[in-house]
């Protein structure tokens, strides 16, 4: 139910996000522009493929909200895959529980993710995205459990999930 302290404080979040954003160049995208992808395709041809929500997470690097996806409650065996261009990205064996709101693996599979720095809304942080289609993922973060003390804090819309055969 929403009442008057929630409209305001998501008044003031959306006031201060976009103020962020104003202030703080969205260097990330540019980055990705700069690149080039072995999968690739127009801004209207990912429109196309891909869901108005799952655009604004992988071509605009937005963020959906914590708890919202499907896939953080998924703990059966099988492969994370990437929802633009399918390349597998995270077995489920490195699926953890981080208490965010957000799928989170401590490793992905290997050449499946790349990253670059995000020094978006005036902090420093690692993104990580697709290697194949630079779709983005989310963002790795360095508070992780072993072996390799990272989480891979990855938005659900971006994903897919292949279940193991049995």
């Amino acid at each position: 139910m929403t009442s008057r302290r929630h409209l305001l404080f998501a008044g003031a979040g959306s006031a201060g996000a976009a103020l962020a954003a104003s202030l703080f160049p969205l260097q990330a995208l540019a980055a990705a522009a700069n690149e080039v992808f072995e999968v690739s395709y127009t801004e209207a041809q990912w429109r196309a493929k891909l869901t108005p929500q799952q655009f604004a997470v992988l071509r605009q690097e937005g963020t959906e909200r914590p708890g919202s996806s499907p896939l953080n409650t998924e703990h059966r065996a099988g492969t994370f895959g990437c929802a633009g261009c399918a390349l597998p990205l995270f077995s489920s064996k490195t699926k953890f529980e981080s208490g965010t709101g957000w799928p989170s693996f401590w490793k992905p599979l290997d050449n499946a993710v790349a990253t670059r720095t995000d020094k978006t809304f005036g902090m420093v942080r690692t993104e990580a995205h697709c290697r194949r289609c630079g779709g983005h993922l989310g963002h790795v973060f360095n508070d992780g459990p072993p072996p390799t003390g990272l989480r891979y804090c990855m938005n659900g819309l971006s994903l897919t999930f292949t279940a193991q055969a049995a």
